[in-house]
């Protein structure tokens, strides 16, 4: 923990459960366990690890998670009904630290439409919930839903059941992203104000952005006495997302002048961090998003460019690789050697070893032969790509396509199913939905093509192209992200990789049941 004497933030990052529930975002067991010990290693304080009692899939990855979990709160969400408390307790009871987070909607519009209950049942729902997870763990938070859209003096008295029932954090979330900053702080002041006990427990702030408000809302929050932010990496959420991890972060250690709080969080990880919430979910993080999009750090206009050379403080209020983006990109090429490679790795930050080391070195020396610069961009959607490809049961082997105006527009596939080679020619109208139509011919599914975004890892005509696809069956939601100089071969990839996960989440659904 910070040494400071600035009070301390902590950092509640809910990607992997909020942040899971965006529309073709889900996560594979493997990713979520990659990303959580990510987050652990860059000091994440309290890890939101997912919803026990939503699915087998979410309480295996929650009970995973808290097993291998060091030193960071690992937090299961529960409603206020006793089954989903116990399996919350049961899914955490693994970690050093466990967390249980239980809510219930407090506001007039949810208790009427949604819950259909009156004031006294939630208020008595409130009370037996905390007290049951209490008897589980000592550290047990509890959140009124839609807290921004409730009564202020029934708020208060929830608020004051969860206390005396052992709540140790209250979260009072902007369910909806209604509020404002001015408007969130006042209710954090009025709240503590008014609510007995209320130096007993941490406050915690949890934003959507609906309005484009959540990160604003959330400083506010913790200037009128909030200790806890909840956020997702990139800002991933709900219908418009969370407040985003990192501009939270940076926020507080660049105006610290005027925002003297502290937080654990290493910055040089938020790159990387991003990075892989990008590559897990194909979601991909806007050129100009603030801390960790493309553009962040890039001056186009002369002015700019002018005042940079004198003096980079002119246009940048951060350094770039405070946040773990490379100062220099252009260096690597077709004669660098493998342990320079394996030192660009680490500078990027990956650990490769053995045969991973040796294929990503293989396919490094492939693209530095079709392509006149290698950027770290480059590099990391090569390795990205690699890795999320790894150990699934249908691998791409070759692909030939006819294009042009002169059609038909035919695509011609190997593929290697379970190690047994197999090949596909198809038409297609275009040669997209060809090669996407011969992939269908050797794996037959019923997924519906939801996604199909392409966009230029690095600038110039020879730069790799990445692809993402989303596919959806019967409300499985599988997405898919591939790179390649090739934009169709990047096609075919992510559309398998968008396959195999499929194919995976139909397989657990059907164990399930």
């Amino acid at each position: 923990m910070s040494t400071s004497s600035n009070p301390h933030i902590r950092i509640f990052d809910t990607t992997l459960r909020d942040g899971e529930q965006s529309p073709g975002a889900s996560m594979t067991h493997n990713e979520k366990l990659e990303l959580a010990e990510l987050m652990e290693t860059m000091g994440v304080d309290v890890i939101e690890a997912g919803f026990p009692a939503a699915s087998e899939g979410d309480f295996a990855a929650v009970s995973a998670i808290a097993e291998q979990s060091r030193s960071a709160i690992i937090c299961g969400l529960a409603r206020s009904t006793p089954n989903d408390i116990e399996r919350c307790a049961e899914a955490v009871k693994k970690s050093a630290r466990p967390r249980i987070h239980t809510f219930i909607s407090t506001s007039p519009v949810h208790m009427k439409h949604k819950l259909k209950m009156g004031p006294n049942a939630v208020l008595e729902a409130v009370g037996r919930s905390v007290a049951q997870a209490r008897n589980h763990t000592d550290d047990v938070e509890w959140s009124a839903e839609d807290a921004t859209r409730t009564e202020f003096d029934f708020l208060c008295k929830c608020i004051d059941t969860a206390i005396a029932s052992g709540a140790t954090t209250i979260n009072l979330p902007d369910t909806v992203g209604y509020s404002h900053p001015d408007e969130y702080g006042a209710l954090f002041r009025r709240v503590i104000e008014t609510v007995p006990n209320s130096d007993k427990v941490i406050w915690s702030a949890h934003c959507h952005n609906d309005l484009g408000l959540a990160v604003a809302n959330s400083i506010n929050a913790v200037a009128n006495g909030a200790r806890q932010v909840e956020c997702a990496i990139n800002g991933l959420g709900e219908r418009a997302g969370n407040a985003a991890l990192e501009e939270i972060v940076m926020a507080m250690k660049v105006r610290s002048d005027t925002l003297p709080f502290e937080t654990d969080i290493k910055p040089a990880y938020l790159s990387r961090a991003s990075a892989m919430v990008s590559r897990i979910t194909g979601f991909p993080v806007q050129y100009n998003k603030a801390i960790v999009g493309k553009n962040a750090f890039a001056h186009e206009s002369g002015i700019h460019q002018d005042g940079m050379l004198k003096n980079a403080e002119t246009y940048e209020i951060m350094r770039p690789e405070d946040v773990g983006v490379a100062k220099t990109s252009l260096v690597m090429g077709k004669h660098s050697g493998r342990h320079a490679f394996r030192d660009k790795l680490e500078a990027l930050g990956y650990s490769m070893e053995g045969e991973a080391l040796n294929d990503a070195f293989k396919r490094f020396k492939a693209l530095a032969d079709r392509k006149k610069h290698v950027f770290d961009d480059d590099i990391i959607a090569l390795v990205d790509d690699q890795l999320a490809t790894e150990g699934e049961r249908i691998a791409f082997k070759r692909l030939r396509v006819v294009a042009g105006t002169d059609g038909p527009q035919t695509a011609e596939i190997d593929l290697v199913v379970e190690g047994e080679d197999k090949f596909a020619i198809a038409r297609g109208n275009g040669p997209v939905d060809a090669v996407f139509n011969a992939i269908r011919e050797i794996v037959p599914h019923e997924g519906k093509l939801e996604l199909y975004q392409v966009h230029a890892v690095t600038g110039g005509t020879d730069a790799q192209a990445t692809v993402s696809v989303r596919l959806n069956s019967d409300g499985i939601m599988s997405t898919g992200r591939s790179s390649d100089p090739d934009t169709l071969v990047a096609s075919a990839k992510a559309y398998l990789h968008a396959v195999n996960k499929l194919e995976a989440r139909k397989a657990k659904r059907s164990q399930a049941a």
